[in-house]
């Protein structure tokens, strides 16, 4: 369930910079790593049926289902179908956000000041909500589509009283997770600090990402096991293929 990335084959790896988005079909029978290159990353993620787009990333049945308000290896990513898009397979950062969200292009403003193309050039300040429509325009998806996100390598507690605790450093440098796809997924992804960040600088981290082949049967045990839901999850996504 965690064998290490060297003994796969890799089939390519790229690099997102920070401020940087990218979308991809990761196709059915392929993992992909994304590891925080430098420590502090955040990657907002979102994820689509590539062969019907309006089956999409559920995060609340997500988290109802697998009785859980933080995701981490042997939880799946469902759809609103009740298929699973994904399955974490490994991890090595322990906590991923549900609840922060994107931040729009006013809420960077206010947040990290003027940021314009103008004088900064490629190092302007992007923001979570745009960069994610960029990338699903080309899937031919549009703001109607943008639902809940999923943050990578972020941690944001709640306490007694339902208030929201952003933890800094819940990633260190070399963190990864893994996803394995049992159907064919659409990723669309940025990389931009976290909308609970307190750091007052903009200062987004670059992520890895790489793709291999595994073996379906071994590495999705820990997540068709880990809870009685999983299981007719996967259940209900493999239909589809038979």
């Amino acid at each position: 369930m965690n064998t290490a990335l060297t003994l796969r084959p890799t089939l390519y790896e790229e690099t997102v910079p920070g401020g940087g988005h990218t979308s991809f079909i990761l196709k059915r029978g392929q993992l992909l790593r994304i590891t925080d290159i430098e420590g502090g990353a955040n990657v907002s993620l979102l994820l689509f049926n590539a062969a019907e787009k309006s089956e999409r990333l559920n995060l609340p049945d997500t988290l109802k289902c697998q009785h859980t308000a933080k995701l981490t290896a042997g939880h799946c990513l469902y759809s609103d179908m009740g298929k699973v898009l994904a399955a974490i397979t490994a991890d090595t950062c322990g906590w991923h956000d549900s609840f922060g969200g994107v931040l729009n292009a006013d809420e960077v403003l206010e947040k990290y000041g003027q940021g314009r193309y103008q004088e900064l050039r490629n190092g302007f300040f992007r923001n979570g909500m745009d960069n994610l429509l960029v990338e699903m325009g080309k899937w031919d998806l549009n703001l109607l589509d943008l639902l809940m996100n999923l943050n990578l390598f972020s941690r944001v507690d709640v306490d007694a009283e339902g208030a929201f605790h952003f933890q800094p450093n819940n990633s260190k440098a070399g963190d990864y997770i893994e996803l394995y796809a049992p159907m064919d997924c659409l990723v669309v992804l940025t990389a931009l600090q976290h909308p609970m960040d307190p750091n007052p600088q903009y200062a987004p981290k670059p992520v890895q990402l790489t793709w291999s082949k595994v073996d379906s049967d071994g590495i999705t045990v820990l997540c068709r096991t880990s809870r009685p839901e999983n299981g007719r999850g996967f259940h209900n996504t493999e239909r589809q293929y038979i």
